[in-house]
């Protein structure tokens, strides 16, 4: 697989790895995956399918994706992005009938201002895993409540199955998986592997991408710069659990310190993230 961001992935690949899990495929949303199956490294479990789904923005949505997302049982949708991001793309929040959409932004409005935007875009445009690391560690530094309230959904409400998106689905949306992974003990491998595979879950919006981001100044007269915020390398997750152990004390440290949880809240959050191999919720 391509992993530059640079070329387009061969068509026949990306039709076939988008249509078998851990794709869910939902009208009108990309991106979207099953966070479970995975398997737990502390007992023999696995993290619950069909409970905690990751995507890119829902804004789109079909009537038949309404259904799915129904049909999938997901009653809460968590949304990461903040209005002046929704105001500029054009991508408000829909009404999907028996869903509840809940506003969790990672970063507040005025960390979209021009001068914060062009720092944000420049290190996007350099697309290297010391770059991708910045950028997560603002991620993480401004998420804490956000994550915070998805957390507390684990905990309170096992049996509710949720999505949770930013705009793309990569970069809040993988720091979010990354948390609920880790809180499951699921192995590294599988967490940067299911990062790498947004990868392919974008490929289809590749060209809606570029024209978006063609309106940056930034990103007019450089396609490639514009290409690497695609980039979801497998090693620039490496990078960021790395991070994540080294600067904030590993995950639970982290949702303790940032996302006010506590040792009790952890123990039944990992409880109620996985199943045994030989149960379904």
């Amino acid at each position: 697989m391509s992993d530059d961001g640079l070329e387009p992935l061969d068509p026949a690949y990306v039709s076939e790895v988008i249509s078998n899990p851990p794709f869910v495929p939902i009208s009108g949303v990309s991106n979207v995956r099953d966070l479970g199956s995975y398997p737990a490294t502390t007992s023999n479990v696995i993290t619950k399918p069909g409970y905690m789904f990751r995507a890119a923005e829902v804004s789109n949505i079909t009537k038949e994706g309404a259904e799915k997302m129904r049909a999938l049982r997901i009653t809460t949708v968590f949304d990461l992005r903040s209005d002046p991001e929704m105001k500029k793309y054009s991508t408000p929040i829909p009404t999907i009938e028996e869903v509840n959409i809940i506003r969790v932004p990672v970063f507040k409005n005025e960390d979209y201002s021009p001068e914060s935007m062009a720092k944000k875009f420049e290190l996007y445009a350099k697309g290297t895993t010391e770059a991708f690391i910045q950028l997560y560690s603002q991620i993480l530094d401004h998420g804490g409540k956000a994550f915070g309230t998805i957390l507390r959904h684990v905990r309170d409400k096992p049996n509710s199955p949720f999505l949770f998106h930013c705009t793309a689905g990569k970069d809040r949306t993988g720091v979010m998986a990354a948390i609920l992974l880790k809180l499951a003990t699921v192995d590294d491998h599988y967490i940067c592997h299911d990062y790498s595979l947004t990868r392919v879950g974008r490929e289809p919006d590749r060209e809606k991408v570029i024209k978006r981001l063609s309106t940056e100044p930034l990103f007019a007269a450089n396609t490639d710069a514009a290409l690497r915020m695609l980039t979801s390398r497998y090693s620039t997750m490496t990078a960021f659990l790395e991070l994540l152990e080294r600067v904030y004390g590993g995950v639970e440290e982290y949702v303790k310190k940032y996302c006010g949880l506590t040792d009790e809240d952890i123990s039944r959050i990992r409880t109620n993230l996985v199943i045994s191999p030989r149960s379904r919720i």
